[in-house]
């Protein structure tokens, strides 16, 4: 095993390509080949490395170059690449591994192969592994021929909204490896959303196993003036989205079902006394895996205001639990649309005493309908609706096997979000009722 500098590396890499046209001109330093700013990065060898960065701020490139060159300097070491959808990666990660190689003038000692993705260093047998999220077994099942499995390249991570989902990935870099190797996860993303997992997990702590780190387009000197440019309109024209798409700094996700809603303190006594508002509760259905939910919303029409004031947000409730828990706030003379899948627990919930629970009423597209319809709302939060606060910021729509967004919401932080349809059924179909 070796450990050498990257100026050795350097001159590693010219050696291997002494035989090219002497004439071809060739970088002299690492930093002409990699570039500057993320020299911390490089360098970190803790089981965590996290990276969020602003468009062009040259992450993912790095992440590449970086890969390669280490790959060099450990001849028994292997890389795992993951996204969420294994066809995203072509276009993505692989070409990027592939520039570069280019970049590093390299071509001769790699093989890149697209049907399976794979990408060989010939020299020793190591192997770059591509796998998506969409197929888990195929993650959990691999071998290598040489060496170990140490390393792995979470790209876009944002788009992993489980972070169970994580956790598989995670396990599966496992194992013993030799002395001077180590074991790596690496996750690099976008940062559009700050109610994410990947923020408390590894931005909020202080641990010496996790390297965090925001970059942006400003450390990235292959921009030319044009593309700088962009970035200059954009402080200007729109501030806000700057903040995240130029500076790196933590905002809110792309492909948001919801994206006009304002997490605000507010009165609901007054928003009663001062609006004509209709009291809407929903209620969603859940037990061990997923929470029981409980919207409690007041809605202003005329202004097309939604209030959020309370909720119920837990796992493991039964019947019994529900009920008691809804009197407890209060709310048991409401009238509380719920989940007609469950009609024996609508049943005992209204023998128990919840005499104005009703079903909802599904049909077709009753989901995507429902959806138009509230989007046509400002949606107010109150900051003690955690459980609502945190689905509305992850509640987004489906991803198709070629990273298109779809018009399918996903099948997760739903339960609030399905709650608050049902809570305003009445309204969609233009009944409603009041406080009166």
């Amino acid at each position: 095993m070796i450990n050498i500098t990257y100026e050795e590396i350097v001159k590693k890499i010219k050696e291997n390509i002494k035989e090219k046209e002497k004439n071809k001109p060739i970088v002299h330093t690492m930093s002409e080949v990699v570039g500057q700013g993320y020299n911390d990065f490089w360098n970190f060898k803790g089981r965590y490395r996290v990276c969020k960065g602003s468009r062009a701020s040259k992450k993912s490139k790095t992440t590449a170059l970086n890969f390669i060159v280490r790959l060099l300097e450990y001849p028994e070491a292997n890389l795992l690449v993951v996204r969420k959808v294994y066809n995203t990666l072509k276009d993505s990660c692989y070409t990027e591994l592939c520039w570069a190689i280019k970049r590093l003038d390299l071509e001769k000692y790699f093989t890149c192969k697209t049907s399976p993705l794979e990408i060989t260093y010939n020299v020793t047998g190591q192997r770059i592994y591509f796998r998506g999220l969409d197929d888990p077994l195929k993650i959990t099942s691999i071998t290598v021929d040489t060496g170990c499995l140490c390393w792995m390249w979470l790209e876009e991570a944002y788009e992993i909204n489980d972070e169970n989902d994580f956790n598989m990935l995670d396990e599966s870099i496992r194992g013993s490896v030799p002395e001077n190797l180590f074991k790596q996860i690496t996750i690099t993303l976008n940062p559009w959303n700050e109610r994410h997992w990947i923020k408390s997990r590894f931005f909020d702590v202080t641990d010496n196993d996790i390297m965090a780190k925001t970059t942006n387009y400003m450390c990235n000197e292959w921009l030319d003036s044009s593309d700088l440019a962009v970035f200059e309109r954009m402080k200007n024209t729109n501030p806000r989205r700057y903040q995240v798409a130029g500076l790196g700094n933590w905002g809110i996700t792309e492909g948001l079902v919801y994206e006009n809603w304002n997490e605000l303190n507010f009165n609901k006594e007054s928003i009663i006394k001062n609006n004509k508002v209709i009291a809407v509760f929903g209620l969603d259905f859940g037990y061990t895996n997923d929470e029981t939910a409980l919207f409690c919303g007041l809605c202003d029409i005329e202004n097309k205001k939604l209030y959020v004031y309370d909720e119920i947000y837990k796992k493991g409730m039964n019947n019994e639990d529900i009920y008691n828990e809804i009197v407890k706030k209060g709310y048991k003379k409401e009238r509380i649309r719920a989940d007609c899948s469950e009609p024996k627990s609508i049943d005992r919930l209204r023998l128990l005493g919840l005499q104005h629970i009703r079903a909802c009423r599904k049909g077709k597209d009753s989901i995507n309908n429902g959806i138009d319809f509230i989007q046509n709302y400002e949606i107010i939060i109150s900051p003690k609706c955690i459980g609502f606060l945190k689905e509305i910021s992850n509640y987004s729509w489906e991803i198709d096997k070629f990273g298109k967004r779809t018009n399918i919401p996903c099948d997760k932080f739903n339960h609030l979000m399905d709650a608050m349809r049902y809570g305003m059924e009445e309204i969609i179909r233009g009944g409603g009722f009041s406080f009166d």
